[in-house]
This record gives structure tokens, C-alpha cells and sequence, in this order.
């Protein structure tokens, strides 16, 4: 058992605070600090802090895969860390993307391999063979917009803007089947010519302000959200397809869930990530990096899908809230030490046999493994190696930690 040091992504959407503050390093930071990941991903694997000095997580594992890793791990993953823990903090919005399924990504890494485009290429798509599903826990308040609406409330939305330009495309919607209709509607706007797009988008922006304006309710977080995203993305046809995506809010603690193909962009706030170990994105707009619309349109999912059903259930394991989650990739859940807990040693729950990632969120507790023992505050992370569980915790404050292990 190890700390565990982050790798931090710097992206133009980052926060100069967020990460920096969470991290207990000086604020503010000098760039947008996006991301800080914990695991072993080629493109930034997180360090240990041995007794030797620092190792990459990712030398680690080839060195030792069996102890680190376990024979269950091994025998169902190969090698390599099956998953991927993320802390993202957005100050603006993210582009609007979706991730392959795993057929998709392995063919899609050695078409881009017998292409010869290099891994690190800005117009790479696929820089590895996995899929990416990936549950998502806002740790402050979060705004996202995720999966492709009913549509017959997008058609509600779109009336209530009462844009005349858009009366075709809500007869488009209407004429057809919801997935039907949201593909044509979505392929009309991402493909449509620049001054269609230089015309609509100005209009849908008219009637987002004059909804607003007149004290409407029912739809002010979708009106708001075209208007900020026209003010970042003028001439994008992301604005237009935003439409089409249920607006969410989350409070600390809530997930969504969220599958290969699903369409959706993370607006604002500061969130936990868990995924598959892969850097797979397809982006669509709302952005100035690579956006390849043809390989977009082969990954999305148009089957509608409501907020409800992005929203994974829980249900509870002793201390852990557990997340629950169709993945074999990885599991999550959170571990609450409060009360009469505090200052006792509490188990863990121990039904996994594989290697953990824990990451303290608030608080602070010293966690005993059979290799020793270590203190994660605020910020911190561990690894536990297979062969170093079950693990038992003393915390002293109440605590909130992050457990990802692999999926049963």
C-alpha cells in the first residue's frame, strides 16, 4: 500500500482553484488545472511514493502484475489496470463528445493503426483499443448535459422558443420515431452548411433570451445554457445539438452513468470520475480540438433516455454506499466514517480481491493494510495492491473515501 500522486491535465476548460485547492497546493494555480488522474493510463500514469522514491503506477504493474494486480485481475484484464479514477473540475464547458464500445474502439485503434497515424496525433481518435463507460459523482454542485431527450419534450422546448426557423426540424422530429427523428434532426445540424448554421444558431439565440426575458420558467436552464454556449462557441453547430441533450444538476454525492455512444458535455463544477482505462473520445463541436462528425455519427447512440435513467441506483455495503453500474471494468462506492465511527477501527467492506484506488474527499483516516499502514487527508489518494486487503480505517474526523476496485 502506497500514497498515490496524481497526474494533473491542464486543459483551457480547467479551473485555476479547484484542483490546487483540493490538492492543498498554492492558489491559484498557474495554468487551468482540468483533471488530476489516478491510475495507470500510458498517457499520464500517477506515481507511488515508495520507500525508494517515486514509481510510476504503470512500471509498478509490469513489475510485479501478480501481486499487484491478483490473478483474478489478471486472468479477466491481462496486465493493465482495468480502470481509470479521475478528479474534474470544469470552469467552462467541455466539447460535446461520445465514447466507442468495445468492438468500436478496437476496430476503429487498428484501422488508425494501418493508417499510421501516430498515438499522440491531434487527429487520432482512437489512442487505445478499450471502451470508456464512466460514472461520473459530483463532489460540489455540477451541471452536465448527457443523453439524447424524449422527443416529444425536445419538441416542447423547441416550440416554447418560438423560433420560426426551427418549425422544420420540429416537423422532422415529429414525422418519424424518437430514435429516428433525433438522428436525422442531430445529422441535419452537425452536417448543415456554416451560414445555415451562422443563421439558425443567431436565431435560437433570440428566442432563448426573449424566453428568458419574459419570465418563463419551465425550460430557463436549457434557454440559459444555449446562450452561454453561443457566447463561447459563436457559429457552432454544438449549440444547436445541445438542444437535443437532457440538462442535469447534480448535487454532491448524486452520479450519472453514463454508456458507449451517449452524447453529452460537462458544463461546470467539480466531480469524481471512474472509467475504463481509455482515453477514447469522439467529439462533435464546442471545441477548437479535432472534431471528425463521420466517426461521431458511427458511435452515437439515438435512443432517447430520460434524466432518471442516467441516474445509476445505490444501494448500501456496510460503511460503502455503492454505486451500481453495468461494468465489469470497475466498481464504486463511498465510504462515510461519522458519529460513534470516528476514532475506531471500521472495516472496509471486502468482497473485492483486486487492487483499490482510494481517495480521501473530506476529512482525514489512517488506512491499515497488511504492508503497513498510511494517512490519507483531503486530496490524497492510495493504492492497494491485490495481495495488500482487506483493509481496515481509523478515522479522525468524519470522513468521506472514494473506494474504485474492479467489477465484480
Amino acid at each position: 500500500m502506497e500514497l498515490l500522486r496524481g497526474a494533473i491535465r491542464t486543459y483551457a476548460w480547467g479551473s485555476r482553484t479547484a484542483i490546487a485547492e483540493f490538492t492543498g497546493r498554492p492558489v491559484p494555480a498557474a495554468h487551468p488545472e482540468a483533471e488530476l488522474w489516478f491510475g495507470a493510463h500510458p498517457a499520464d500514469p500517477a506515481l507511488l511514493e515508495t520507500a525508494g522514491g517515486e514509481t510510476s503506477l504503470l512500471d509498478a504493474l509490469l513489475a510485479d502484475p501478480d501481486g499487484q494486480l491478483g490473478s483474478a485481475t489478471r486472468s479477466r484484464f491481462g496486465d493493465r489496470l482495468p480502470f481509470l479514477v479521475k478528479v474534474l473540475a470544469a470552469d467552462e464547458p467541455l466539447s460535446l463528445q461520445a465514447h466507442p464500445s468495445a468492438a468500436q474502439a478496437a476496430e476503429g485503434y487498428l484501422r488508425e493503426e494501418r493508417l499510421g497515424i501516430p498515438v499522440n496525433s491531434p487527429v487520432r481518435n482512437y489512442r487505445d483499443k478499450s471502451h470508456k463507460p464512466e460514472l461520473l459523482v459530483a463532489l460540489q454542485p455540477f451541471e452536465a448535459l448527457a443523453g439524447f431527450r424524449p422527443a416529444a419534450r425536445t419538441v416542447e422546448l423547441l416550440r416554447a422558443l418560438a423560433v420560426s426557423d426551427l418549425d422544420p426540424f420540429i416537423h422532422l422530429l415529429n414525422d418519424q420515431s424518437d430514435a429516428d427523428g433525433l438522428r436525422a434532426l442531430f445529422t441535419t445540424w452537425i452536417t448543415a452548411p456554416q451560414p445555415d448554421i451562422d443563421v439558425l444558431v443567431p436565431a435560437v439565440i433570440d428566442g432563448a433570451i426573449n424566453y428568458i426575458t419574459c419570465g418563463a420558467t419551465e425550460f430557463a436552464a436549457e434557454a440559459r445554457t444555449v446562450l452561454e454556449l453561443g457566447e463561447r462557441y459563436p457559429g457552432d453547430a454544438g449549440v444547436l445539438a445541445a438542444l437535443l441533450l437532457n440538462r442535469i444538476s447534480l448535487a454532491p454525492g448524486e452520479a450519472i452513468f453514463l454508456a458507449a455512444g451517449n452524447l453529452h458535455t460537462y458544463l461546470r463544477g467539480v466531480a469524481l470520475e471512474v472509467m475504463a482505462n481509455s482515453d477514447n473520445v469522439l467529439r462533435g463541436g464546442l471545441t477548437p480540438k479535432h472534431v471528425d462528425v463521420p466517426e461521431l455519427l458511427r458511435v452515437l447512440d439515438f435512443t432517447p433516455t430520460t434524466e432518471d435513467q442516467l441516474r445509476p441506483p445505490t444501494h448500501r455495503d456496510g460503511l460503502g454506499l455503492v454505486y451500481d453500474t453495468p461494468t465489469d471494468e470497475f466498481a464504486v462506492c463511498v465510504l462515510r466514517i461519522d458519529g460513534e465511527q470516528v476514532g475506531h477501527e471500521v472495516d472496509a467492506p471486502s468482497r473485492h480481491d483486486g487492487p483499490q484506488i482510494l481517495l480521501c474527499t473530506e476529512g482525514a483516516t489512517t488506512v491499515h493494510g497488511k504492508s503497513g499502514t498510511l494517512t490519507l487527508e483531503r486530496g490524497a489518494a492510495a493504492w492497494v495492491a491485490a495481495d495488500d486487503g482487506p483493509i481496515r480505517l481509523v478515522a479522525h474526523q468524519p470522513t468521506k473515501l472514494f473506494r474504485a476496485t474492479v467489477g465484480l
